[in-house]
């Protein structure tokens, strides 16, 4: 995948704008439980600079955020991360980031409304964590794929374990990826669109 995609236009100031051969463009959330890596997938991907709301964690959230298995994270995302990915000549993607804590969740309504599908990130050390999101997802009928996000995982399960502890359906991809990588990132996506695409055959 070139870092640049073809059917986009870089002007001498380095904006970069969509071609006339865009024809569709499709909403896609990219979602997860808390410091999961959801803002750190967008913004491997983008082409565009992410838009980003984090802020700094402060004591306050002490008694509210579960920084187990995240004792390093020190920004959280607090309203949505957005990105812009043009996928062919002729689609583009724009990728939306949710907050992953409870207490944000009445963003969702407005963030699902328009939305083609959802790309789940899990970790694989935080399972459990998940169920809430999952809700979400299916209280909103949208299409979903799981993305194992491996990069901060200190424990590897397998695809038929993942399945099991979710109880996904047999149709729901599970793919593995590292956010940080543009190219792994990206192959979680394209299986995302795949999905979408064989359930609207």
């Amino acid at each position: 995948m070139d870092s640049k995609p073809s059917s986009s236009e870089t002007t001498a100031n380095g904006t970069i704008y969509l071609s006339d051969a865009v024809t569709t463009a499709a909403k896609i959330l990219v979602v997860g439980h808390f410091a999961v890596g959801k803002t750190t997938f967008i913004g491997s991907l983008s082409e565009i600079t992410p838009l980003r709301t984090e802020e700094k964690m402060t004591q306050a959230s002490v008694h509210v955020d579960d920084l187990r298995g995240v004792p390093d994270k020190v920004t959280t995302t607090v309203a949505l991360d957005f990105g812009r990915l043009t996928l062919t000549e002729e689609l583009v993607l724009y990728l939306f980031g949710t907050p992953g804590q409870q207490r944000f969740m009445q963003l969702w309504e407005d963030m699902a409304r328009g939305a083609l599908g959802a790309l789940l990130l899990v970790d694989p050390a935080r399972l459990e964590e998940t169920f809430p999101v999952i809700d979400l997802i299916d209280e909103y009928g949208l299409e979903y794929a799981i993305a194992v996000n491996t990069f901060n995982a200190q424990q590897h399960f397998d695809e038929a374990e993942i399945r099991e502890a979710l109880d996904l359906l047999p149709d729901t991809p599970v793919v593995y990826c590292d956010a940080r990588d543009q190219r792994s990132s990206a192959n979680a996506l394209i299986a995302l669109v795949r999905h979408l695409l064989d359930r609207a055959a």
